[in-house]
């Protein structure tokens, strides 16, 4: 078994764009999130990157990033994939977070959740038993996802990190990999994010690992 593992979080949507906790809240891309979306599809092409199977959160805005990044294929959604459930805190204004919600974002690892919002080690407990599912499979693998749980299957790869993926920035159409070779998952790299020039060098990179 050989696989690797491509793992994306979706274009920008609305509530993003505006600086709102999103959560489970079901938006489409807005028309950035679709020019992401669209500009990343070209990058992987250009890496001669396309996917043997499909997965996706089950929300539109991620379903549609799959959509757009793999046309034709037949998306396989799954709940383990769908964003943190921020319970209460849900629309929150980012800009002016809730005191409980200051806390805990400045240090993920020894504050808790708020009550209400889903734990962290629940998070990474659902994406783990999602990226152990995929052992049986080859090929290129593309799981579009969101900010928290693309955090909670970093972190389930990389015991070691310690928690540190939770305060690292993940934008919008980041695109992580991680490749299994029969035994066991890599740990994961930054292929690219869209939010910046990908140098040519790292282009040519990754044509010479295939």
């Amino acid at each position: 078994m050989s696989a690797k593992i491509y793992i994306i979080r979706h274009g920008q949507t609305e509530m993003n764009s505006r600086k709102v906790l999103q959560g489970r809240t079901d938006l489409p891309l807005n028309t950035d999130g679709i020019v992401q979306v669209a500009k990343t599809a070209e990058l992987l092409n250009d890496m001669g990157i396309c996917f043997d199977c499909v997965f996706s959160s089950p929300l539109i805005r991620a379903v549609r990033t799959a959509e757009l990044l793999s046309p034709g294929a037949e998306i396989k959604t799954d709940d383990r994939l769908i964003e943190m459930d921020y319970g209460p805190y849900e629309g929150m204004d980012l800009y002016s977070p809730a005191p409980k919600v200051i806390r805990f974002f400045s240090d993920f690892t020894n504050n808790p959740a708020p009550e209400g919002m889903e734990p962290l080690d629940h998070v990474v407990a659902r994406a783990g038993e999602f990226i152990e599912s995929l052992r049986s499979m080859n090929g290129n693998i593309l799981i579009s996802t969101h900010a928290i749980a693309m955090k909670g299957i970093l972190e389930y790869l990389t015991p070691e990190s310690h928690g540190s993926y939770w305060s690292k920035h993940i934008g919008n159409c980041a695109v992580f990999m991680t490749e299994f070779d029969g035994k066991r998952f890599s740990i994961p790299c930054e292929v690219f994010n869209p939010a910046n020039d990908i140098p040519e060098q790292r282009r040519r990179n990754h044509k010479e690992e295939e």
